[in-house]
């Protein structure tokens, strides 16, 4: 003989009866607050909205590498993620020119951004980030610097090449 299944109803019910207490209402002080979190403008919980990001390529070309970026004593070549992004981040290759001169390249400083990577393509460079003390970074190896770490560039390979990727792509730079 196969056996009954309560419906759920009776099932709280038999508990009731058991327990002796009464089933928990809803309060209608719950109702409003639900009422009132439904009805706050929709806008003011958007951000602004970003214009529309657009696909960048980018093939290497030796005359796209210029001497016009944040350091003297090295070449960029703009990946185009600036424009693409609207200026959300900007990723370059670097190739710091040798052979490296410690008082031009060692100075601490620290970049006021959101997010910064550093990826070495080619060579190897030696950093020094405050915390973390000095570390040679070899072909393969790759390293954030969380915003306004105060770091600075010890020495490097003649055949260095870095790429980096910042957010956002416009941002101070502080000498110390």
């Amino acid at each position: 003989m196969a056996k009954k299944v309560k419906s759920r109803n009776a099932a709280q019910a038999a508990v009731k009866k058991r327990s002796g207490s009464k089933p928990a209402t809803r309060s209608s002080a719950r109702k409003a607050v639900k009422s009132k979190a439904r009805s706050a403008p929709k806008t003011a919980l958007k951000k602004p909205a970003r214009p529309k990001q657009r696909i960048a390529i980018s093939h290497h070309r030796e005359e796209d590498f210029k001497a016009d970026g944040l350091r003297a004593y090295a070449k960029y070549r703009d990946l185009g993620i600036a424009a693409a992004s609207h200026g959300l981040a900007q990723a370059h290759v670097i190739r710091l020119q040798g052979p490296c001169n410690p008082e031009e390249v060692s100075k601490l400083h620290f970049h006021a951004v959101d997010f910064q990577m550093v990826y070495v393509l080619k060579g190897w460079v030696k950093t020094y980030m405050d915390g973390e003390g000095e570390t040679l970074m070899q072909e393969g190896s790759a390293w954030t610097q969380p915003p306004k770490i105060k770091h600075m560039i010890l020495d490097y390979s003649d055949d260095v090449e870095l790429l980096e990727v910042i957010l956002p792509a416009e941002f101070k730079t502080v000498e110390l």
